[in-house]
């Protein structure tokens, strides 16, 4: 047990390491691909930024799906959703800068996230088929169109000044940026295969395990790039991956492991499973509609969207 658990932590290191100078970069090249492109630092982190560091939910819902672990997919991506729009939002204020936020974009971007989190928990309330998992994957390009449109007077406003700044080495830039979020997936896919090799030492139930520790380990990503692209003073960027994150792991992620192999969920523990995914439906209305009232993203918000991200871990005991 000593050297299994002396190992989980020297991988949980490294994975981190490895997520912290693969971030730097990805975040980097990937505001130099939104720049080639002609898209505003909003639209790339909702877009690329968040399908990348989405890469370790996604790989664990095929995974686990194979395997005949639902519940795993399903913990993984609502936990994920939870711990971005509250934890890693509120981590990012608390410690970050502040900065201020367009109410329409926020309020755009969070009618999205609400409703694409409705659409993929009647889904898998009622069970899970290849046909509705494809329509789900299918519902995030319209989401992503249709956000576009509603957006589209600001992208215009900010598109020349976005180009000025853009180098002539787009393929560069492109496979740097790839390669980051490549080393992203491995850091965070060992961060997580260490957290659950420790709670298992613990004998800490499946679906606990996926909505709380894989749900932490997979959005390490999204903690560690939107982090840095607040620190480059990208705030566009950071707000749309941590928004757009939660679309994808509501459509994409949820839904890709299903579509391959069909699995049941909400089999272990359904009473506590299900209140946990109408918690964090109710946390990302609660924090889309305060950013929205204060136009802005401070530590004072910081310290309450924690709170909120605490208050999932009573239902636990109270369910």
């Amino acid at each position: 047990m000593v050297l299994s658990v002396t190992f989980a932590i020297a991988v949980l290191v490294s994975g981190i390491v490895l997520l912290a100078l693969s971030s730097d970069k990805a975040v980097e090249h990937s505001v130099q691909v939104a720049y080639a492109m002609g898209f505003s630092s909003l639209m790339i982190g909702l877009i690329l930024v968040s399908l990348g560091t989405d890469l370790p939910e996604i790989a664990n819902s095929i995974i686990a799906c194979w395997s005949g672990h639902g519940d795993i997919d399903v913990g993984d991506s609502f936990g994920s959703i939870l711990t971005q729009i509250t934890l890693v939002l509120g981590l990012i204020a608390l410690f970050g800068r502040s900065f201020k936020v367009s109410r329409k974009e926020i309020l755009i971007l969070g009618a999205f996230e609400v409703l694409a989190l409705f659409l993929s928990f009647a889904v898998a309330l009622t069970g899970f088929s290849r046909e509705k998992a494809f329509l789900l994957i299918a519902s995030w390009p319209v989401f992503i169109f249709v956000i576009r449109r509603l957006t589209a007077a600001d992208i215009s406003r900010k598109r020349q000044v976005v180009k000025s700044q853009a180098g002539r080495h787009y393929a560069f830039h492109l496979v740097m940026a790839s390669l980051g979020f490549v080393g992203i997936a491995i850091g965070a896919l060992a961060v997580v295969q260490s957290v659950i090799l420790l709670s298992s030492e613990l004998g800490v139930p499946e679906f606990l395990i996926s909505f709380f520790a894989v749900g932490i380990g997979t959005s390490l990503p999204e903690l560690v790039v939107d982090f840095t692209a607040v620190r480059k003073r990208q705030y566009q960027l950071a707000l749309g991956d941590i928004i757009g994150s939660c679309i994808v792991d509501a459509t994409v992620s949820i839904s890709i492991g299903q579509f391959l192999f069909p699995t049941p969920v909400f089999v272990q523990a359904p009473g506590k499973s299900i209140s946990l995914v109408l918690f964090a439906i109710l946390a990302s209305a609660i924090v889309i509609s305060v950013v929205a009232a204060r136009r802005k993203i401070d530590r004072r918000s910081g310290v309450f969207f924690i709170v909120i991200y605490s208050l999932s871990y009573a239902i636990v005991s109270l369910v």
